[in-house]
């Protein structure tokens, strides 16, 4: 197993106001990779007027909740599980495959990796490379794939790359899975907020085969991780009712069923989002594609990898500097395969983001 290092996650800002003495209100935090625009005004009245749902059980089936995730992601509800975020549904999904050994593809998330230990498997990685910057050679990828392996893991944006895997390129993999009899789990938590979603969402490969399943949440695009609202889709229905059958009933709270069905159905607040993401992803890419201290990644997702390039700074060296002017960056250093000269941070609101690219870039 590698070994992860400890380091602040988006999370940590209490953290952060023990070690640093600044208020966590007064943190941004660019490290989180949550929607910058928060709770839509749509959710926050609707919750609001709804509070009296906690009086009773929510639908144990959640027919409802999950007839508008249905209608979201253009499938069957019948194809749709719900959980306490996407969290529960990894475990749910490995405790039931229990995977004996297992390939993810990395950087990436060490939920995956924690998951598939505490299960009793082992996790191998098959590292993307900073010469492809950070994009999957596909061909190579599929000549390390063999017998051996019981599930492959792909998150789609990857966090922290931000690169993605087009539904092409999917559909090989998939296919050489099936050979393999290898199981393959996509976490599509970013996916979202892609420009080319209609080219990396693999939701319409669930009609045709039926080794994916493919997990969401609410906790970035909507910005809502206190929520724990996740999902998980897949075509293969015995995987469903194993699923089902194991989990615990009602762990989706009755008022996180109004969220559900308010938000998905928000498409203002989804356009907005889009397109805040969209202009600031491009003009901070730019900004620091003209820096001579930092390399850039294209980004799929709502946050970017940049590698410093300047001998005298390091991760550590930023993290510190951004801290102290009360923004929070990701120090790469703690992800697999990364060292400290990498950074990766978040899409904020226009005026934050200008603030945190004058403190990267000012010598």
């Amino acid at each position: 197993m590698i070994k992860h290092k400890d380091h602040f996650h988006g999370s940590d800002l209490e953290k952060i106001e023990s070690i640093y003495g600044i208020k966590k209100e007064n943190v941004v935090s660019f490290s989180a990779n949550v929607n910058p625009l928060g709770v839509s005004p749509l959710l926050r009245s609707t919750l609001s007027a709804q509070i009296d749902a906690i009086t009773s059980y929510p639908d144990r089936e959640y027919t409802s909740l999950r007839k508008c995730i249905a209608e979201y992601c253009h499938t069957d509800f019948e194809n749709i599980i719900v959980g306490n975020g996407s969290t529960e549904l990894i475990s749910l999904f490995i405790q039931i495959e229990h995977p004996k050994k297992a390939l993810v593809i990395g950087p990436t998330y060490s939920e995956y990796e924690r998951e598939i230990s505490l299960g009793g498997g082992t996790t191998l990685y098959y590292p993307l490379k900073e010469e492809d910057n950070f994009e999957l050679n596909v061909e190579d990828f599929l000549s390390h794939l063999n017998e051996s392996l019981d599930l492959l893991v792909i998150c789609n944006p990857n966090n922290p790359t931000s690169s993605c895997i087009t539904r092409k390129n999917m559909r090989r993999i998939l296919d050489a899975c099936k050979q393999y009899d290898i199981y393959v789990m996509v976490d599509e938590t970013y996916v979202e907020f892609a420009d080319n979603m209609e080219e990396i969402d693999s939701i319409p490969l669930t009609n045709y085969y039926n080794n994916i399943v493919i997990l969401r949440g609410t906790s970035k695009f909507f910005a809502a991780p206190g929520l724990r609202l996740g999902y998980a889709i897949t075509g293969n229905r015995d995987l469903i009712k194993a699923i089902n059958t194991r989990k615990n009933p009602w762990t989706i709270n009755s008022l996180a069923v109004v969220a559900g069905e308010t938000m998905f159905k928000d498409t203002a607040y989804i356009e907005q989002t889009r397109q805040l993401i969209a202009s600031e992803r491009s003009r901070c890419y730019q900004a620091l594609s003209a820096s001579p201290d930092y390399k850039v990644y294209k980004p799929s997702g709502n946050f970017m990898l940049a590698k410093i390039t300047n001998e005298e700074l390091t991760s550590e060296f930023l993290f510190d500097k951004a801290i102290r002017q009360g923004m929070m960056i990701r120090d790469c250093s703690t992800f697999p395969f990364l060292d400290n000269k990498y950074i990766r941070f978040c899409f904020m609101k226009p005026e934050d983001n200008t603030r945190l690219l004058k403190c990267l870039l000012e010598r």
